[in-house]
Formats: structure tokens, C-alpha cells, sequence
């Protein structure tokens, strides 16, 4: 065979890659193709040595949303990267269609000069750990304390902003700084059981060295003895628990979904699935079969989580500053987890990996990143009894609710969040967080609340050991496209009324009095402030048969709200969590809601201080519903040593998007018989 010429060769592989990219869907994330190829191209402008640089972002800059019903594909792909480039912060675009010699183009290249700084990298936070860790007055504190220094771990912890005025010339614990604590693991695992109260190490990130430290107070470290949280450290000789027997799903004839590279078909569902470094999951173009109208309605153009703030509420030297945006400065998808098979994910689970870029800008695997599979789980979808007719039989329908789940897990140091989008046949999308774990604890004098007279912020756990109370707040963005993308959303109160003119018996009904919001100002929510009945996305051109219109509701879960001062420097900063919803006109660039620079941040580029001020008009327009849930977390000896899962949740369910319940013209097969071993349906 006469060997193919070098050119020849080139061209073959050249070709190759333009077709898969071609064939590449616009919403897919960067490949680690397309990562190399954006490393290439910054490595070119910027050369090392000569130049000090880190990737803290590299992600999909999302293409020009189509403005046709049909949601068409382009073949645009374009990469926004964040990046520290000799410790200034830039932004840039690259075109990843338009290339010479696969060579991206630049598009954009922007220095940033606003407040607050990108994403906290992974290689910076462990040199930053292993620096304090070798520091010389640390070490002493350490010995100081009777404690082994080879049993100690360190984490950084993001410092938030207190009022601080940026400057030309930085000082001593200025710009991109984190504050080291530590723990010891001598006798337990579970590290985070056992805090050195009253040591901080202050690290200066950019040029990595120690700018503070601070010895406040020595406290006895909490015992670890109980603590362990692995299965092959617990004592189960006890005979009082009856053991549970394992519980499997099984798919004889495989799974009804089915997954065309990251797009999911499943009944009448069909939605795209992405991975990105700061939100994680998300789901795009989600549209659903109308069997009656005989077409594929839209529904969601993107979903995801844009942030997670977490604030505790201890005030003192080493904790005031624990105020959290898992998203904006650590990333849930940077921390996402690989899911294991047959317990984070049931048996009959398929799994998606995923793709990070690491510090130097090379792709980095991430293995089994989300998990897809169907659930039962014995609830009903619908039923009922009917033996009212007269000389009929009892008449019994009833249908199981067979649900499909899209699971991602981020394991933001201490807590596990559980992030599930649930799809259901009768149109609804249900999203449920789950919060498990283990919690941030505090070491202190006290082995009994007796002996407590004074405020120790939060609930005393065991001997020496303190759980602090502090809030859970997560904000998703939600663009709904409800039968197109012009909509409007309408809130509706319930309303008692008087009968007039003694025209019943009864004297009094409720009736709901809705109101469409003109302007960005007209649909801020506090939820639990008012009773809020309905909050719609409707599409104000579109009806059924009998003059309805079309739309999804949002069902939201409890109501909480923050109970922190509106200038206390945290809220100032996650000001938008004082609405439970908000809404805006779409613009691609906004996306997260705690701002593009959260770490250090004024809150000066947020979701309400920022874009909601503008009053924009959002009645009849392309808007995006932003959703605000959560929790207030105080601790109980339950969450010691290891926190059962607390979930919380909302709804998307469809209000009038139907001519009548769609599950209606659904066939689901019912599971074959299992006939049970040493099982007997006797009470004696």
C-alpha cells in the first residue's frame, strides 16, 4: 500500500473534526477537542514563563437563542473563558467555527476592573492548604495544642467582603486572599468533627504565600470517638433492628428512554442535557408530544441551579466570614462527584460523563457525572372507585406514577447537595434538592447546656462540640418558552367576598383576582407575605379550545426568607434571595445570579441590585423566572455526626397548556408478577 501523503493526512483529520463538530449540538458543552484547542490559542498569547496565567472558567458561550418555535441548530460554537493573566482578570471569546489551521479566533478579550474576583481554582486551594500546613508559627500552635501535625487537614475558606474599599495599591490581607482553619483526623475519618478553634492562616492566593496568621484562642478539640461514619466502623450487635433486606429496580427489557449523545427522549418528553463548571446541570430545549395537537410543544429553554448561598450565622473572629457562594466561588460542577452505581443511582441508572478544565487549561475527565433512570417508587399517577351507577359492577382505574430522573451530586466540602430534575408523563417537572452530609461544627468549653450563659450561636451537639445555625438559599434560572417565547407572568391572590344582596345562604366564597406583571418591578414575590395563590408564565397568544391561555405554573416549596439586616455585607451581596421570585427579560449574559465575580464581590453586579433596577418591560417578551428556595438550618443531635438528607423542592406543572390530562391517551405496561420467598400475607 503506497504510504498517504503528509498534507493528505492533515486534511483527513481536519475534516474528521469539522464533521463532528458540525454534528455537535449548539447547547453541548465544550469537548475536550474544543478545550484543547482554547488552551492552544491562550497559550499562544500568553507564553509561560513569561507570563503567569490560570484558567478559572471555560465554558460554552451560549449561541444567539433561535427565534423561531422550532428551536433550530446552528453550527455556531463559541468559548467564554475567565482567566488570570499576570493577576489581572480577563475575559475572553473565542469562535471555535471560524478558525485558520484549527486555530480559534478571538473575539472579545476584556480586562476586568469591576469588584470581586473568578472561581476559586482547586490546584490554588490545595497549595494554599499544603502553605499554611508547613508555616512555622502554625506548627507551633499545632505542637502547642498536643495535636500530631501529620494528622492535621486544612481548607480554605472564601473570605466574602465587609465594607472594604478596593485599592490601587494592595495591602497586607488584600486582594484574591482566603483564610486557612484547620482540623485534625487522629481517630476518626471524619475530620470535620474535630476544628482547631482560634488558629486562622491568611494566604494570599495570587502570589501564593502567608499575608496573616492569627492564634486568638486554644479550645479543646472535640473528642473524635463516636464520629466515624463508615459502615465498617459502627457497632451493629444490637438485635432490636430487624435488617433490612436489599431493594433493586429491574428493566428486564431495558429502559423506556433512550439518549442521543445529550439529548434524552423519553415517553413524550424530549430535553437536552449539558455539563458546565459553575452550575453543573443543565436542562435545555424541554419540550413535550401533544397527542391531541399531534405536535411537540416547547416548554423550558434552560434550567439550572445559579447559585447556593449559604451563610452562618456565627459572629466571632473565625466564622463571620462563612458566608458561601457554592457556585460563584467554588462551583458545583467543578465539585461535582462521580455517582456510583447501585447507591447513588439505582440498578437500572445510565450515566453521562462530563468535562473541566483544569488550572493550566487542560480538559479533565469527570466520570459518571449524572445519572438518568426511571423511578417507581408505588405512588399512583392517578386513580379512582366508582360504584355509584346503579346495576353496574364496581368499576377500579388506576394508573402508577413511572417518573424519569436526571441526578447530579456536588460535594461542596462538608454538605452533599443531591440535585434532581424529575420529568413526569402528565407534564409536570419537579426540581428537588437534597442536603446531606456533614456539618460545620465549632469546638468549645462546654460538655452540657447547662452550663451555657451565653449566645454560642447555634445548638450544643456533643461534649466540646456546637452546630452552627445557618441558611440554605438556592436561586435557579429558569427560561420558560410556553408555546414560543413570548410570555408574560400573571400572580393571583385568593380573595374572600362578601355575597351581596343575601343572594345564597352562604355568606361569603373566595375568588382569585389575577394581575399580569407590566415591568420587572411588578413581579418581585415574597412569598408567605400575601397569599400568593398562582405565579404563571403564560403565553398571552396562545388559547385552548374553550379561551384559556396556556402557560406553567410554578409551585413553590416552603417559604423562607432572610433573617439577616438589608446592609449587613452578606445580604448586600445575595440581595436577590429577599424575593422568592423574580422575574426579567432574557439576556444571555445574565445568568448568574450572584454576578460574574462573586469571590470578594459588592454585590454591585447582581441579579437584583444590577438588572432588575433597569424596570425593564417583561409583559409579552422573552423573560426568565428566577426562583429563590431554601431552608434555615438549625442543628439537632440527629445531623451529628453525619446529617440524614433534608430535601426541599418546586414544581413546573402545566395550568390550561392542555385540552385535557395527557396521560390519559398513555399506555404503560404493568410490571410481571414476582412470586416472594418465605413471604406470607398472615397476622397472627
Amino acid at each position: 500500500m503506497a504510504p498517504l501523503h503528509f498534507e493528505a493526512i492533515f486534511i483527513f483529520i481536519f475534516m474528521i473534526q469539522i464533521f463532528s463538530l458540525i454534528s455537535t449540538h449548539p447547547l453541548d458543552s465544550l469537548t475536550p477537542f474544543e478545550i484543547n484547542r482554547v488552551q492552544t490559542k491562550i497559550l499562544q498569547i500568553y507564553p509561560p514563563p513569561t507570563n503567569t496565567l490560570s484558567f478559572h472558567y471555560m465554558g460554552l458561550d451560549d449561541p444567539p437563542k433561535p427565534t423561531n418555535e422550532k428551536w433550530m441548530i446552528t453550527t455556531t460554537r463559541t468559548a467564554y473563558v475567565v482567566l488570570r493573566v499576570n493577576r489581572t482578570t480577563h475575559e475572553i471569546t473565542l469562535d471555535l467555527t471560524k478558525s485558520s489551521k484549527n486555530n480559534p479566533k478571538i473575539i472579545t478579550n476584556k480586562v476586568y476592573h469591576g469588584n470581586g474576583y473568578p472561581m476559586l481554582t482547586s490546584l490554588e486551594q490545595n497549595k494554599a492548604n499544603k502553605l499554611a500546613q508547613g508555616y512555622g508559627p502554625f506548627t507551633r500552635s499545632i505542637s502547642k495544642r498536643g495535636l500530631k501535625i501529620d494528622e492535621i487537614v486544612c481548607l480554605g475558606f472564601s473570605v466574602g467582603w465587609y465594607g472594604e474599599k478596593k485599592k490601587k495599591k494592595k495591602k497586607k490581607n488584600e486582594g484574591r486572599i482566603v483564610k486557612v482553619m484547620c482540623f485534625t483526623m487522629d481517630g476518626t475519618i471524619n475530620f470535620y468533627m474535630r476544628p482547631i478553634e482560634g488558629v486562622t492562616v491568611t494566604v494570599d492566593l495570587d502570589e501564593m504565600k502567608v499575608v496573616g496568621f492569627k492564634d486568638r484562642i486554644v479550645v479543646r478539640v472535640p473528642k473524635g470517638e463516636g464520629t466515624d461514619y463508615r459502615e465498617t466502623m459502627q457497632n451493629r450487635s444490637s438485635t432490636h433492628h430487624l435488617p433490612t433486606k436489599g431493594v433493586i429496580m429491574t428493566q428486564p427489557n431495558g429502559p423506556s428512554f433512550n439518549v442521543d449523545g445529550h439529548v434524552v427522549r423519553w415517553t413524550n418528553w424530549e430535553f437536552h442535557v449539558s455539563f458546565d463548571a459553575r452550575v453543573g446541570l443543565i436542562l435545555s430545549t424541554a419540550s413535550i408530544y401533544d397527542h391531541e395537537k399531534g405536535e411537540r410543544r416547547h416548554i423550558l429553554y434552560r434550567g439550572f441551579t445559579s447559585e447556593v448561598f449559604v451563610p452562618y450565622m456565627d459572629i466571632t473572629e473565625e466564622w463571620y466570614h462563612r458566608t458561601y457562594f457554592d457556585a460563584g466561588e467554588y462551583g458545583l460542577g467543578v465539585l461535582s462527584v462521580p455517582l456510583q452505581p447501585k447507591i447513588d443511582c439505582p440498578q437500572n441508572a445510565v450515566f453521562m460523563d462530563g468535562y473541566l478544565t483544569s488550572h493550566d487549561g487542560n480538559p479533565i475527565r469527570m466520570p459518571n457525572v449524572f445519572c438518568i433512570f426511571e423511578r417507581y417508587a408505588g405512588i399512583i399517577m392517578w386513580r379512582h372507585t366508582e360504584a355509584s351507577i346503579p346495576h353496574r359492577l364496581i368499576t377500579e382505574s388506576s394508573r402508577p406514577e413511572l417518573t424519569l430522573v436526571v441526578r447530579m451530586i456536588s460535594t461542596i466540602g462538608n454538605y452533599d447537595y443531591i440535585f434532581d430534575w424529575e420529568f413526569f408523563q402528565s407534564g409536570s417537572i419537579k426540581v428537588k434538592v437534597g442536603m446531606t452530609g456533614l456539618l460545620e461544627v465549632k469546638g468549645t468549653k462546654y460538655t452540657h447546656k447547662d452550663q451555657i450563659q451565653e449566645e454560642i450561636y447555634g445548638t450544643l451537639l456533643a461534649p466540646n462540640t456546637i452546630g452552627t445555625f445557618h441558611d440554605h438559599f438556592i436561586t435557579f434560572h429558569l427560561d420558560l418558552d410556553v408555546d414560543g417565547q413570548d410570555n408574560s407572568f400573571i400572580k393571583s391572590y385568593l380573595e374572600m367576598t362578601a355575597v351581596k344582596n343575601k343572594s345564597s345562604p352562604r355568606k361569603s366564597y373566595w375568588t382569585v383576582k389575577s394581575e399580569t406583571a407590566k415591568k420587572e418591578s411588578d413581579a418581585r414575590i415574597h412569598l408567605g407575605s400575601k397569599p400568593t395563590a398562582e405565579m404563571l408564565v403564560v403565553n398571552p397568544s396562545k388559547r385552548t379550545k374553550v379561551g384559556n391561555t396556556v402557560g406553567y405554573r410554578l409551585i413553590p416549596g416552603p417559604a423562607v426568607r432572610p433573617l439577616l439586616m438589608e446592609d449587613d455585607y452578606p445580604e448586600i451581596r445575595a440581595a436577590y434571595t429577599k424575593y422568592n421570585v423574580l422575574i426579567t427579560p432574557y439576556n444571555k449574559s445574565e445568568k448568574w445570579a450572584s454576578g460574574l465575580f462573586t469571590d470578594q464581590s459588592h454585590g454591585d453586579d447582581t441579579l437584583l441590585e444590577t438588572w432588575t433596577l433597569r424596570d425593564r418591560e417583561i409583559e409579552n417578551k422573552d423573560i426568565v423566572l428566577w426562583y429563590t428556595m431554601g431552608i434555615h438550618h438549625v442543628t439537632y443531635q440527629e445531623d451529628f455526626p453525619l446529617m440524614p438528607t433534608v430535601s426541599t423542592g418546586f414544581e413546573l406543572r402545566p395550568a390550561n397548556f392542555f385540552e385535557t390530562n395527557p396521560v390519559l391517551s398513555l399506555s404503560i405496561k404493568s410490571p410481571n408478577d414476582i412470586k416472594w420467598i418465605n413471604c406470607s400475607t398472615t397476622i397472627k
